[in-house]
C-alpha cells in the first residue's frame, strides 16, 4: 500500500455575510508597523520578502474562514497588475475569526507557516500568512471578490511541468514562472478565491477526518495531458499532472457530495485556493452537485482450457476482525471479477488478531475466512500457503505482521508443491534442476534491504506436469519521499533505495533460475510499490523479464490513485519463456476508481497459455 503522508486540513468554517458590526481582536492595541498591501506581502515568489517583519494591511475583505485552525483568508481592494502576486493571504488569530464579507484591518507578523514544523527535511512548502497572533478591527463590509476562474476561459494551469527549472529548495531560488511551473502558478493563486466550471473527478471521493476530499480537472478535461476512458488521469514518466487540484469539503454538508467516482462530473467547484501537507486544494464554500458518469466495474472473462490464470490482489490490511462485509466483497470480486482464477498472489494479510499488538504471528484464521467466503460466493474451494513472519520486523500496521500469501485451486491439474523446512528466517534456493530448496519459501529474509517490510515469498507449482515458480512481493512503500507538489524539486525519493536493493536480490533468484535453464517458468507478481517507469522496476526489465504493466497504452496503466494521480504500483512481471508462450493480461478496475472500495489497489489477471 502507498502510504505517502497525507493529513486534511480541519473544516473551514464559511462565514455568510451579515450586518455590519464591530469587531476588535484581543490583541487589537494601535501597532507601529508599516503599511503594506496583500500583494506586497505575498510577493512574486514561495517566500514572502517580508517575512519576518510586522506590518499593518490596507483595508481588505475577509473570504473566508476556519474556526478550527484559527485563521481567514484576506483579500486585497486594491490588487495590482502583476499575476504574480497573491491578491489573498492567510491571517492567523487567537479570537474569534471575522466573518465572510468583513472588511478589516490587520496588524501582524508576517509568517511562513510550514505544516509539520519549519524543519530543514520537511518537504511541504510553506503558506504565507499574518499571525502572531494578528490584530484584527472590522471597519465594516464588503462584497467579497469574484473568483478567479481556472480551466480554458481563465487561468490555464500547467499541463505537464511542476518545477523544472530549479533543482533543490524552490523557496530560496529566484526563479519564479507561473506561465509554466505548476508551483509557480499556484503560488501565485495562494489564498484566492477560485472556481473551476464543469469539474470532472479524476479521483473518488474520500472521507477523512475533517472533510471529503475528492481530485478535479477542469473543463470536462479537455485540457487534462491524458485522459484514460474511464476517466482516470495516469502518471507519465515526465508528468505528474500539475493540471490536477484536490477539493476538500467545509461546513456544507453537500459542498462534495458522497460516493463520486472517477469520472462523475460536479456542477461546479469553487472556494479558497489552499495547500497544507504537500498538496494543493481549493477548501470549498458553495455546494456541488454530482452527475453520475455510471462507471461500471470490470469483470475479467474465464480462462479456456489451455490457459492458467494468475491474478495478484493487495487486500488492504485483512484480518479476523474486519468486518464480514470486506471478506464477502473481496470473494465476489475473486470470484466473479476474476473469474476464479487458478492462483491468487494476496498482499497484506494480518496476523490472527489483527492490528492488536500481542505477539501473535499466525495467519491461519485469517487466510481461512477468505477462503470460506469465497466458497460461499459460489467460487472453488481454495488452499493457501504462506509463511508467518517474526513480530514487528514486516512494517504495515503495528501487530498486524501483514505478508504474502498464495491461494491456489486444486481442482484445475494445478499442484503446489510442499518443501518442508521454510521459516521466517530460512532463505530459499534454487537447485542445480530447477527445483526450490523450501516451497514455499522466503528470498534473502535476514537481508538488511528487506528490513522493516514484507519479505518476497517464492512458491513451486506444477501445471498439468510442467514446473512453475511464483514470487509473491509487498516491497518498501513509499513512507518519507517527497510529495510532488513539494518544497524540494525535483522530489526526493529515498525509499527508492531498499526497493532498489529488494529488486537487485530478486534478480538475482531470477538469474539463478534462468542460468540453470533459460527456458525455466518464472511469475514475479505483487505490489512493488513503484511505477513501471521507475528505476526498481527498470532493473528487472533489463534482466529480459517483461513487466506487463509496461506493455499496455500508457491511458491503461494504473492499479492505484494518489491525489487525482492513477499510476501503477502492482506489477506482474514474466519470464521469456512464458512470454513466447503467449499470455493475457489485464488490470481489473474494480476498486481504485469508486468511492466504495474494499480495497485501495486493483487487482491485475494474466492468463499464460499452456500446450
Amino acid at each position: 500500500m502507498r502510504t505517502p503522508a497525507l493529513v486534511l486540513g480541519a473544516v473551514v468554517v464559511l462565514l455568510c455575510p451579515a450586518p455590519a458590526s464591530a469587531f476588535v481582536g484581543a490583541s487589537a492595541a494601535p501597532l507601529r508597523a508599516p503599511v503594506v498591501d496583500v500583494h506586497d506581502v505575498q510577493g512574486g515568489g514561495h517566500r514572502s520578502p517580508l517575512t519576518g517583519q510586522r506590518v499593518t494591511v490596507r483595508r481588505g475583505v475577509v473570504v473566508a474562514g476556519d474556526a478550527r485552525r484559527g485563521l481567514f483568508w484576506l483579500h486585497s481592494l486594491t490588487p495590482d497588475a502583476d499575476p504574480a502576486t497573491s491578491e489573498a493571504v492567510q491571517v492567523a488569530v487567537d479570537t474569534p475569526v471575522p466573518r465572510a464579507g468583513d472588511l478589516v484591518r490587520v496588524s501582524g507578523v508576517v509568517q511562513e507557516h510550514r505544516d509539520g514544523g519549519d524543519i530543514p527535511a520537511n518537504a511541504n512548502l510553506s503558506v504565507t500568512r499574518i499571525g502572531g497572533p494578528a490584530a484584527v478591527v472590522v471597519v465594516g463590509r464588503h462584497p467579497v471578490p469574484a473568483p478567479v476562474l481556472l480551466g480554458g476561459s481563465g487561468r490555464v494551469p500547467p499541463r505537464e511541468v511542476v518545477k523544472d527549472d530549479v533543482v533543490g529548495d524552490v523557496e530560496h531560488s529566484a526563479a519564479f514562472d507561473p506561465d509554466t511551473q505548476g508551483l509557480d502558478f499556484y503560488e501565485s493563486l495562494e489564498g484566492m478565491p477560485v472556481r473551476v466550471d464543469e469539474p470532472v473527478a479524476v479521483s473518488p471521493a474520500l472521507e477523512f477526518s475533517g472533510g471529503r476530499r475528492v481530485t478535479v480537472v477542469a473543463d470536462d478535461g479537455v485540457d487534462a495531458s491524458i485522459l484514460a476512458d474511464r476517466g482516470a488521469l495516469p502518471v507519465r514518466e515526465h508528468d505528474p499532472n500539475p493540471e490536477r487540484l484536490g477539493l476538500v469539503s467545509g461546513p456544507v454538508s453537500d459542498a462534495i457530495p458522497a460516493g463520486i467516482d472517477v469520472g462523475d462530473r460536479l456542477s461546479r467547484a469553487c472556494g479558497v485556493l489552499d495547500y497544507r501537507y504537500g498538496a494543493y486544494e481549493i477548501v470549498a464554500t458553495c455546494s456541488s452537485t454530482r452527475h453520475p458518469a455510471g462507471l461500471a466495474r470490470e469483470t475479467a472473462r474465464p480462462a479456456v482450457a489451455d490457459e492458467l490464470t494468475i491474478a495478484t490482489f493487495n487486500v488492504e490490511n485483512l484480518s479476523v476482525v474486519s468486518p464480514p462485509e470486506k471478506f464477502a466483497e473481496l470473494a465476489r470480486t475473486i470470484t466473479t471479477h476474476l473469474a476464479s482464477p487458478a492462483v491468487v498472489v494476496v498482499e497484506e494479510v494480518q496476523d490472527d488478531d489483527g492490528p492488536a499488538d500481542t505477539g501473535v504471528t499466525t495467519a491461519g484464521r485469517t487466510w481461512q475466512n477468505l477462503v470460506d467466503a469465497i466458497t460461499a460466493a459460489g467460487g472453488p474451494r481454495y488452499a493457501f500457503r504462506q509463511i508467518d513472519p517474526l513480530d514487528h520486523v514486516d512494517g504495515g500496521v503495528p501487530g498486524g505482521n501483514i505478508r504474502v500469501g498464495f491461494l491456489f485451486r486444486t481442482d484445475l491439474g494445478l499442484s503446489f508443491v510442499d518443501r518442508p523446512g521454510g521459516t521466517a528466517t530460512t532463505p530459499v534456493q534454487v537447485a542445480p534442476d530447477g527445483t526450490l530448496t523450501v516451497s514455499p519459501g522466503r528470498i534473502q529474509p535476514e537481508h538488511p534491504a528487506f528490513t522493516d517490510t514484507r519479505k518476497s515469498l517464492a512458491g513451486e507449482f506444477t501445471f498439468r506436469g510442467t514446473r512453475l515458480i511464483i514470487v509473491a512481493n509487498h516491497l518498501s512503500s513509499q513512507r518519507g519521499d517527497d510529495p510532488t507538489f513539494g518544497r524540494f524539486q525535483p522530489p526526493r525519493t529515498p525509499s527508492r533505495v531498499p526497493r532498489g536493493e529488494q529488486t537487485a536480490l530478486l534478480g538475482e533468484f531470477a538469474r539463478r533460475l534462468l542460468d540453470g535453464n533459460p527456458n525455466a517458468r518464472l511469475v514475479l507478481a505483487g505490489d512493488f510499490n513503484d511505477t513501471e517507469f521507475s528505476p526498481p522496476l527498470r532493473a528487472l526489465q533489463d534482466l529480459g523479464l517483461t513487466d506487463l504493466p509496461a506493455t499496455l497504452p500508457e491511458a491503461e496503466r494504473y492499479t492505484y490513485i494518489h491525489q487525482g494521480n492513477a499510476q501503477v504500483l502492482d506489477h506482474v512481471l514474466l519470464s521469456p519463456s512464458l512470454v513466447a508462450g503467449g499470455y493475457d493480461y489485464d488490470i481489473v478496475h474494480v476498486n481504485a476508481e469508486f468511492a466504495d472500495q474494499v480495497s485501495d489497489h486493483d487487482p491485475q489477471l494474466v492468463r499464460l497459455t499452456f500446450p
